[in-house]
């Protein structure tokens, strides 16, 4: 007897849903889930918050009128049902991957897709702002933003749920309430929200509430207005505290079972009648349909391959130290020397290599939660207050407090160290992560130093100058595994704005940048087999760069500047200024991340294609030779 097919095979767009009934909706959840699994197993993923959130993508889809409605996710880790069930069914198997789909909405991938989501608490203003152009053009379509609990604490997401209730704008806000962001989430608003969910008072109005609804058929507008109308009794009735959503002006729903598809239905049905904006509470269990997921949700929130029988990760035996945790080992043995060292992250403990840390000195770590501006702003008053703040942010997210760090830290001088995670590509989270801007914006901050380590023991010893030196100083490393090199017994102090050679040569001068070193010594070798000897100069500083060995540059046949990062504005143009400045010339090539956006994939499948790996270099460094002409008079044509 023939297998029954999946109705997810039959899944070609959002509207195949609207026929289906109950059970085979409930049926289709349980085959995502397997879809989710299975996919991520294999090429790793953003596994139990996609999983927590498959009744609500179902729901909405079900009711709703996709890319005429618009879903706006907030970060969109959790949106790969969205995927499924939006036209990629057949490609998911590539995501994350090379030429693939990639792990958040792309509007270049799809209609469905409506914001490049990768950044947290974003979509309430995207939606506002489609929400608000929508009835300039007079037109009905809905509008719904799906945010998460943590999310919701962002500031930004204040900000525009402050607009949002003072226009009145018609849209649906779900509130993905799973207790959960990348590490747990902190601050008042969770508490406030985790105090909703404890309490009696509030489970019994909400089982009334239900009850009602259930009887009464789809909720009438006047409903929605007793709803919005009762605030003051109901913030009295259902919680001591205030509600903060009704104080804005937002009708709440009771908190409503994220798992049950038949009343998230009725309630996101009844919520899209109203003619202001309505926040739908729903509960979820991050991880839920898979086990292992649903009691680690921290450690499979994003996941490399796994067993999916065994629920355990996929380990190289083989693999060498992390850089991340490298740095989270090095700190440590700082801050058992330095009392007055803290640490600090936004809601990001676990990606940057502090949970050791925070159980080791509970007291000296800080999680702001998603809350970048304020972590960096704190670190400041930290450092005013006589303490050495290590703020830890990966580098693509730092990029949202520039401010801060140009006017709380450079100007008011403070000694606050940036330790810069995720530098440089990333590999399959992609564009919205890869953190190729930070040399750039670190480097345009007056009184700004950054340093770009170029293996294991180099940022050990990067972290120690950082913390002997005066006001605000940054170093920046890239994910995933380090070169395997050996960690020297005693720190080094490296002299500021002083390179190293790493291999002598006087026919080309290589001046790279953090791991580009690795590969930049490939291409010295590479070259070497064509009778060039090239010097390579592990720049060690990003600002201020090494003006001397710059100018030595200039002695040979061509100064080549390699940087994991976007060349304009980049170390590369920094070193030609120095050249410049100097009154040098010498024919130069400068190479790195060009004026655009990065896919995702596999990282030395990017250094490939764009020019960045060892024979990439080489490569161009053969044709820049056989392209330049110097004059007898030692000028450059």
């Amino acid at each position: 007897m023939d297998k029954p097919k999946r109705i997810l095979d039959r899944i070609n767009s959002p509207q195949d849903l609207h026929a289906l009934p109950l059970g085979d909706l409930s049926r289709l959840c349980n085959e995502i889930r397997q879809e989710i699994i299975s996919t991520t197993s294999t090429n790793g993923g953003h596994l139990a918050p996609s999983l927590g959130a498959v009744e609500i993508i179902v729901a909405l889809h079900s009711i709703l009128n996709c890319p005429e409605d618009k879903i706006v996710f907030d970060v969109g880790h959790q949106a790969y049902a969205h995927k499924l069930l939006t036209g990629r069914r057949d490609r998911f198997r590539t995501l994350r991957q090379i030429d693939g789909i990639t792990g958040f909405p792309n509007p270049s991938e799809s209609p469905y897709d409506v914001h490049p989501s990768g950044h947290a608490s974003d979509s309430l203003s995207v939606a506002m702002g489609l929400a608000r152009a929508r009835d300039l053009d007079g037109k009905k379509n809905n509008i719904v933003a799906v945010i998460g609990d943590a999310a919701l604490s962002g500031g930004m997401a204040f900000e525009a749920l402050n607009h949002i209730g003072q226009e009145q704008a018609r849209m649906v806000i779900v509130l993905n309430d799973n207790g959960m962001s990348i590490s747990r989430p902190v601050g008042a608003l969770v508490q406030h929200l985790g105090y909703m969910r404890m309490s009696s008072q509030y489970r019994r109005t909400r089982d009334t509430m239900q009850e009602a609804m259930e009887h009464s058929g789809p909720l009438t507008q006047a409903m929605l207005d007793f709803g919005r109308n009762m605030k003051e009794s109901m913030k009295q009735f259902v919680v001591p505290d205030t509600m903060v959503f009704e104080q804005l002006d937002i009708t709440c729903t009771a908190p409503v079972n994220g798992h049950d598809l038949a009343q998230l239905r009725e309630v996101l049905r009844m919520s899209l009648q109203s003619d202001g904006p309505v926040l739908v509470h729903v509960m979820t269990r991050k991880g839920n349909g898979y086990p292992p997921a649903q009691s680690n949700p921290e450690l499979y929130h994003g996941v490399g391959p796994f067993d999916v029988a065994k629920g355990e990760l996929i380990k190289n035996p083989a693999a060498k130290p992390k850089y991340t945790s490298v740095f989270g080992d090095a700190l440590m043995k700082e801050a058992s020397k330095d009392k007055a060292i803290i640490a600090i992250t936004a809601a990001m403990k676990d990606g940057t290599g502090l949970a050791p840390f925070s159980k080791r000195f509970p007291k000296r770590f800080i999680d702001t939660g998603i809350t970048e501006e304020h972590a960096v702003a704190l670190s400041s008053g930290l450092a005013a207050g006589g303490k050495k703040p290590v703020v830890c942010i990966y580098s693509t997210f730092l990029q949202r407090a520039i401010d801060q760090i140009d006017i709380d830290c450079a100007l008011a001088r403070r000694h606050v160290v940036f330790a810069v995670d995720r530098a440089g590509l990333v590999g399959d989270d992609g564009p919205t992560h890869h953190g190729t801007l930070d040399m750039v914006y670190l480097r345009m901050i007056p009184g700004m130093r950054a340093m770009a380590p170029s293996d294991e023991a180099e940022l050990v010893a990067a972290l120690h100058t950082a913390l002997k030196m005066d006001g605000p100083v940054a170093l920046r490393y890239p994910r995933g595994e380090g070169v395997g090199a050996k960690l020297p017994p005693k720190h080094e102090t490296w002299d500021v704005g002083r390179s190293r050679v790493v291999r002598e040569g006087e026919d080309v001068a290589i001046l790279a940048w953090g791991r580009m070193v690795q590969n930049a010594l490939g291409a010295a070798d590479i070259l070497a087999e064509q009778g060039i000897q090239a010097r390579v100069v592990d720049m060690r500083w990003v600002k201020p760069i090494d003006a001397e060995a710059v100018r030595a540059a200039a002695d040979t046949k061509l100064m080549v500047t390699v940087e994991e990062g976007v060349v304009r504005g980049g170390v590369g143009e920094a070193a030609l200024g120095e050249l410049a400045r100097s009154g040098l010339a010498v024919p130069a090539l400068v190479l790195g991340i060009p004026d655009a956006f990065i896919e995702q994939g596999d990282v030395e499948i990017l250094f490939e294609r764009l020019g960045l790996d060892a024979e990439g270099i080489a490569d161009s460094v053969l044709a820049r030779l056989q392209a330049a002409v110097r004059k007898p008079d030692g000028r450059v044509s």
